[in-house]
């Protein structure tokens, strides 16, 4: 763990209760007199603590020492991905945002399921999780869109991920990438991209599309 997550990090004490007492205390093994860092999310700053009383169920911590870290990757992605089974995004999200990509919006495309529905706090304590972890400081981005033509006019300069004889590497710098989801894309959202807009993986497999997410992520960020 490189932090613990505490909305009211930066102030001068803090009382720690449930399950950020439990992760410290009996997870961490974290004792009286240990230095810990936090960060709130909401700012660049690691804040040090000194952990001043300590009982079975609660914890007090003093401000001893702040200092601005900036850590996040060092290229932005935006994955426009194509909505599918909740439960797969989930096994795979740590892992995005472990190789720091800046924001997801999930698209309701023509061959997503409709029964399909986000639950974007469960999906928000996995960022959480996942950044303490790796150590970085801004939370990745969610958001949702009903179709990819509405994408598409917020986000024109947006790429295909798709079959294709234009590779993926060989493609000018990609700030913005759709990937499909089970069944690809419909013949319709196709058209929406020129030709050079659509870019693809040196393969002859065919990639789930978590997989294809993740592949996206680390050629484009690592």
């Amino acid at each position: 763990m490189q932090y613990l997550y505490h909305k009211q990090s930066g102030a001068i004490g803090l009382e720690l209760t449930g399950d950020e007492h439990r992760y410290l205390f009996k997870v961490r093994r974290h004792r009286q007199g240990d230095r810990v860092a936090l960060r709130n999310l909401e700012d660049d700053y690691l804040y040090w603590y000194e952990v001043i009383s300590l009982d079975k169920r609660h914890a007090t911590l003093q401000l001893i020492e702040q200092e601005e870290r900036v850590v996040s990757a060092l290229k932005s992605l935006h994955i426009g991905w194509c909505l599918i089974d909740p439960k797969r995004i989930e096994r795979v999200l740590p892992s995005l945002n472990e190789m720091g990509v800046a924001r997801i919006t999930f698209i309701a495309c023509a061959r997503s399921q409709r029964q399909f529905k986000l639950d974007f706090k469960r999906l928000e304590k996995i960022l959480l999780n996942s950044s303490q972890q790796s150590g970085r400081s801004v939370l990745m981005e969610l958001a949702f869109m009903e179709d990819l033509k509405h994408f598409l006019q917020e986000h024109p300069d947006a790429v295909m991920i798709n079959f294709s004889q234009n590779q993926l590497s060989d493609h000018d710098p990609i700030k913005t990438v759709v990937v499909g989801c089970e069944g690809g894309f419909s013949p319709e959202e196709v058209a929406y991209f020129d030709a050079n807009r659509v870019v693809g993986f040196q393969t002859p497999l065919i990639l789930r599309s978590e997989s294809a997410v993740c592949a996206v992520a680390s050629k484009l960020l690592l």
